[in-house]
């Protein structure tokens, strides 16, 4: 099984838009979605069955026992985070959303009521019926992104079966740990950028990410056509550093019609379909895989 990951250098370049239709032209039988702090590529499966879910065990936060505490403040003044809080009753509380777990607290604690306990940091969800599709939720302030995004790439490696030709990724917008560990271990990157001079920055910064992992990839613009002078650039640029460009993908309302409806680009004929088919043609050829 080969795997195509679609990334982007920010937020709302059609990553996703992409990774939606690029499931529909394939009819993939398996697919992951790495975007572990806001999934939506469930949102265009339309996936009927109920998933499969388990709890996903981040770094261990710090809890204060209520029987134990005498409310003498010593955690809440050596807290250098702010983490916890006096209570009504007049004992403490960690707030877990901003405990990072150093673990200050229990150790100037007189009574010994601080303890140190696995933090749910989120949800992964697996659904085996075909196609497979494994995904998970990262809890809000939680830092252990890469490693849920490495969780939700075993998933989909253990379950998808082995005569699949192809699976698709949509990953993390950005460069950060979400993304490194999305791009570990696929065979291929496909690269959506925005016709703008930020989104030509973040897409350098990208590229560099990705060949340092040494990646093998290639990069399309979605809506081209509202900067065709951006969209040069970035063409020039890719042409300068031996990186495939694959394609063009004009701007079309009709992209928005179909998010609306819940919809993959890929259901409806209309010129960013067009783009967007030769774009998955191309990338195919360059995976050189049969689908």
């Amino acid at each position: 099984m080969k795997k195509l990951l679609i990334l982007s250098g920010k937020g709302g370049t059609g990553k996703t838009t992409t990774a939606a239709a690029f499931t529909k032209f394939a009819n993939a039988g398996a697919i992951a979605d790495c975007d572990v702090d806001a999934p939506n590529l469930h949102l265009v499966l339309n996936k009927q069955e109920a998933p499969e879910t388990s709890p996903f065990y981040g770094s261990e936060k710090f809890y204060i026992d209520e029987e134990k505490c005498i409310g003498c403040g010593m955690c809440q003044t050596h807290c250098r985070f702010g983490a916890i809080q006096k209570t009504a009753n007049g004992k403490y509380a960690v707030t877990d959303y901003s405990c990072e777990g150093c673990g200050v607290c229990a150790y100037v604690c007189p009574e010994k009521a601080i303890s140190a306990q696995a933090d749910v940091a989120g949800e992964l969800s697996l659904y085996k019926d075909s196609p497979v599709f494994s995904t998970a939720t990262l809890k809000m302030g939680r830092g252990n992104s890469g490693k849920l995004v490495t969780e939700v790439k075993f998933a989909l490696d253990k379950t998808a079966p082995a005569s699949t030709p192809l699976a698709i990724i949509d990953g993390s917008p950005g460069i950060g740990c979400p993304v490194i560990a999305s791009v570990t271990g696929v065979d291929f990157v496909l690269l959506v950028a925005e016709p703008s001079c930020s989104g030509r920055n973040d897409l350098e910064r990208l590229i560099k990410t990705a060949s340092i992992l040494h990646a093998d990839l290639a990069v399309c613009v979605n809506k081209y056509d509202i900067a065709p002078e951006e969209t040069n650039a970035i063409e020039a640029f890719c042409k300068e550093n031996e990186i495939p460009f694959v394609g063009k993908i004009p701007y079309d309302k009709n992209a928005s019609r179909a998010i609306n409806e819940g919809k993959s680009l890929a259901e409806i004929e209309c010129p960013a379909q067009e783009a967007l088919y030769g774009i998955y043609q191309r990338v195919i050829k360059l995976m050189e895989v049969d689908t």
